[in-house]
C-alpha cells in the first residue's frame, strides 16, 4: 500500500512467487488463472481506495483489509470443464474438488457456447455453494412504447411515490426479522467460549444466524428487481433522485431504516433494466424537491414529520412525497427541454 509503484501486473507476479514458495504449497494446487483473479480483486480494492482518496470523499475511504479466508474462487478459461448437457461441472485443478451437479434452469447455460463463458466463480453462502457464470452476451429486450413518463421519490414510509401519486409499500424486511435475529444472536453469544476453538453447537448456531441474514438480503434483492422491472416496462422515461446514501446514513436515527430500504440496490437495477429495455432513466439533483411547490415553485419549508404539502401561495395541497415526485420529473424536463411536463 505504501509503495506507489504497485500495479496489477506486480500483484499477479507475486502469485507466481507464492506458487514457487515451499512455505505455501497449497497455492500451487490452485489454478494459475484463479490466482490471477484473486490478485485482480485485490488490485480493484487498492485502486478504489486511491480513487476515493483523490476524490476527497468524506468519511471512510475504504482502506483494503487483509482477509485470511476467502469465500469464493474465480476461474477464467481453465481449471473447470462443463459436461455436454451442462448439468455437471468438473474442477480440474490441483485441489481435485471433483464433479458437481448444477441445479438451475438449463436455459441459463445451455444456449451459450463455451467461448461465451468468460469466467466461473464458486461462491460459498450460508446455505451452500453456488456457481456463477460470467457470459459475454449483449442482452436486449423489446420495449413496447407506453407514452408514459414518471418521476419517483424514494422514501421510508413508502418505498417510492411516483408523479401520478401511486405508491409502493416499503416491506421493511430487516425490521420484520429482528425478533428472530435477536433470539438467534443471543443463543450464539451464549455458546461462545474463550479459546481458539469453538464447539460444534456454536458453529451450527452461527450458520443459523447467517441464514437469517442471507434471507433478508435475498428478499431485498428480489423486491428491488421486481419493482425496477415493473417501473421500466410501464414507462418510457423514469426520473429519480441522485441520493448520496453515504451521507444519509450518518443520521444514526434513520441509518438502519435507510439501509433496510436498499435504495442504492434498487437504482442500480433500475439503470440496468433501463439499458436493456432501451428507455431513458435519469438521476437528478435532490435539492429542494420536497420544499418547492410543484405548481407555483414557492419554497415551503417542512420538517420530516410534516407529511402534507400545503402551499400558502396557490393553495395546493398534496402528499409531500407526491409533490416531490412531480418536482423530480419537472427537473428533468426543465433541464433538457426548458418546459414542464405538467404545463399545457
Amino acid at each position: 500500500m505504501d509503495n506507489k509503484g504497485i500495479t496489477r501486473n506486480y500483484l499477479q507476479k507475486l502469485c507466481s512467487t507464492l506458487a514457487k514458495n515451499q512455505d505455501t504449497p497449497w497455492v500451487t494446487l490452485l489454478n494459475s488463472q484463479a490466482r490471477q483473479s484473486a490478485a485482480d480483486r485485490a488490485w480493484q480494492s487498492i485502486n478504489r481506495f486511491y480513487q476515493n482518496c483523490r476524490a476527497k470523499i468524506s468519511g471512510k475511504k475504504g482502506f483494503p483489509k487483509f482477509k485470511k479466508y476467502s469465500r469464493s474462487v474465480e476461474y477464467k478459461l481453465t481449471g473447470y470443464k462443463l459436461s455436454d448437457n451442462r448439468r455437471k461441472i468438473k474442477f480440474t485443478d490441483g485441489f481435485k474438488a471433483g464433479e458437481f451437479d448444477l441445479w438451475c434452469s438449463q436455459r441459463t447455460i445451455i444456449y451459450y457456447s463455451e467461448q461465451q463463458i468468460r469466467r466461473v466463480r464458486v461462491v460459498r453462502r450460508a446455505d451452500g455453494y453456488y456457481c456463477q457464470f460470467l457470459i459475454d452476451v449483449e442482452r436486449q429486450e423489446n420495449h413496447k412504447p407506453t407514452g408514459q413518463v414518471t418521476g419517483i421519490d424514494l422514501g421510508l414510509k413508502e418505498f417510492y411515490t411516483d408523479s401520478q401519486g401511486n405508491t409502493v409499500d416499503n416491506p421493511r424486511y430487516l425490521r420484520k426479522s429482528e425478533k428472530r435475529l435477536k433470539k438467534a444472536q443471543r443463543r450464539l453469544s451464549k455458546r461462545f467460549r474463550k479459546g481458539p476453538k469453538q464447539s460444534n453447537n456454536y458453529h451450527k448456531q452461527r450458520v443459523k444466524v447467517a441464514k437469517l441474514h442471507l434471507k433478508v438480503s435475498r428478499q431485498r434483492k428480489d423486491k428491488a428487481i421486481k419493482d425496477a422491472l415493473a417501473l421500466v416496462q410501464s414507462n418510457d422515461l423514469v426520473v429519480y433522485e441522485a441520493l448520496k446514501i453515504r451521507n444519509l446514513v450518518k443520521n444514526h436515527k434513520l441509518a438502519k431504516s435507510i439501509s433496510d430500504a436498499s435504495w442504492y440496490q434498487f437504482t442500480e437495477w433500475l439503470n440496468y433494466f433501463a439499458k436493456i429495455y432501451r428507455i431513458v432513466c435519469v438521476a437528478v439533483p435532490p435539492h429542494f424537491t420536497t420544499q418547492d411547490c410543484s405548481v407555483c415553485s414557492t419554497r415551503v419549508q417542512k420538517s420530516l414529520s410534516t407529511r402534507t404539502h400545503q402551499c400558502p401561495n396557490c393553495k395546493t395541497v398534496l402528499d409531500r412525497d407526491h409533490n416531490a415526485a412531480i418536482n423530480i420529473l419537472k427537473k428533468r424536463f426543465s433541464a433538457v427541454l426548458g418546459v414542464s411536463p405538467m404545463s399545457d
